[in-house]
């Protein structure tokens, strides 16, 4: 018994690690965005696309990937994101270090990236 679970830990912690070095995970586009999302797409584009990839699926050299379970709702809920992109957060989960603020992005504007964020995070089973 000890051995199995020595195994299956063993390769839960090698999978955890191979995307955490990464950055990147393969993330299934929505079928189709409502409108709010389809703003928030374009926004995420001109500001967070650099550091979290087009899709939010992370740039192995800029920032972790968001279609992640660490960012469902329930751990990191939306008001966690309007933070981060009003007063940046400090490196936590992964060692892309701290995220800067994002002060060209407004509130209007961060409600539809979230918005965009959560029905990609959805077609790819993180609720």
């Amino acid at each position: 018994m000890w051995r199995f679970a020595f195994v299956v830990l063993t390769g839960i912690t090698m999978a955890a690690t191979a995307v955490a070095q990464d950055g990147m995970v393969a993330v299934q586009k929505p079928a189709q965005l409502s409108p709010l999302a389809e703003q928030g797409r374009v926004a995420f584009g001109k500001t967070c696309a650099q550091c979290h990839g087009d899709w939010g699926q992370g740039n192995a050299r800029q920032g972790p990937p968001l279609i992640h379970k660490i960012y469902e709702s329930s751990h990191h809920a939306d008001m966690a994101f309007l933070i981060a992109m009003a007063q940046g957060t400090r490196q936590h989960h992964w060692r892309f270090g701290n995220m800067p603020p994002q002060p060209t992005v407004g509130r209007e504007e961060a409600l539809a990236i979230i918005a965009f964020v959560r029905e990609v995070q959805k077609a790819n089973g993180i609720d």
